[in-house]
């Protein structure tokens, strides 16, 4: 019967040193505070380039307040009738950075930033990479012409690092991948930039090189020539002598030998000479 009360006494102050415990944990326990949440003005559908945000196709998302986005509204009112510059997914807070200028109007024009310029140019659709010169993309120009100083064709890069904001009549790509050859892209560039690639494509014809979208280094290098194909350095013409000419010496040749011979054939003789 002790051993029982024991274990029954020992119990019972196990169970009540838990009970308090829990409940002054309870008391002193400071209460966690929930997340914060802020609402974003996204989009209720897919959205494509060029359209126009109406109230209908907006609405808010809850989004972390520990991560802020830049840029990001919080008022639907503020986004009607500006326009998509960029493809929207569904559900997609709406940035700045994604929307054309305010009153910048529809079409191409909204595309193109203060101070740029938007300049369209013709290619072969096989030099324009197959297909693959996309909105989005940067390339290089190139211009193939004839220099008045020499008969062999020259190929120049006269602009670098140029976005396309768009293919043919594309401002944005095919939603399903689909790639389409065009032969006119429009590019986007500075006033100085828009009058050189003018004045170079009025001299010859355009070639698109595709570069990586990541890749903005300008590189310095000289126009390619007929004679360089090959590899070999064309020969440089001999500068003209500067300053007094110099008298030249003549070396004399060297004196020819001859050989006499005299032939007396009775009263006549005959002298023959030989070298």
């Amino acid at each position: 019967m002790t051993a029982r009360r024991l274990v029954a006494a020992l119990l019972m102050a196990l169970l009540g040193s838990a009970i308090f415990t829990f409940w002054i944990s309870k008391k002193f326990a400071k209460p966690v505070a929930a997340a914060p949440k802020q609402q974003y003005v996204a989009s209720t559908q897919n959205l494509n380039a060029g359209e126009t945000l109406q109230k209908a196709n907006l609405q808010l998302v809850d989004w972390p307040g520990s991560k802020p986005l830049d840029g990001a509204f919080q008022k639907p009112d503020d986004l009607v009738g500006r326009v998509v510059l960029y493809p929207l997914g569904a559900g997609e807070p709406i940035q700045e950075r994604h929307l054309a200028a305010p009153g910048s109007g529809l079409g191409l024009s909204s595309h193109i930033p203060d101070g740029m310029r938007a300049i369209s140019l013709k290619s072969d659709q096989v030099v324009g990479v197959a297909g693959f010169l996309l909105p989005g993309t940067h390339v290089d120009v190139l211009v193939t012409y004839r220099n008045p100083n020499s008969p062999d064709p020259v190929t120049a890069t006269v602009l670098q690092d140029a976005q396309v904001i768009a293919a043919g009549q594309n401002m944005a790509p095919d939603p399903q991948g689909k790639i389409t050859p065009v032969d006119v892209l429009t590019l986007l560039v500075t006033p100085e930039d828009a009058e050189r690639v003018t004045l170079a494509s009025a001299q010859g014809s355009v070639h698109f090189v595709l570069r990586n979208s990541s890749d903005h280094a300008h590189t310095d290098d000289q126009a390619a020539e007929v004679s360089g194909l090959s590899g070999a350095t064309p020969a440089k013409p001999v500068a003209p002598m500067s300053g007094t000419p110099q008298k030249m010496k003549v070396v004399a040749p060297p004196p020819i030998q001859t050989y006499t011979v005299v032939t007396t054939a009775g009263d006549k003789q005959k002298t023959e000479i030989f070298q």
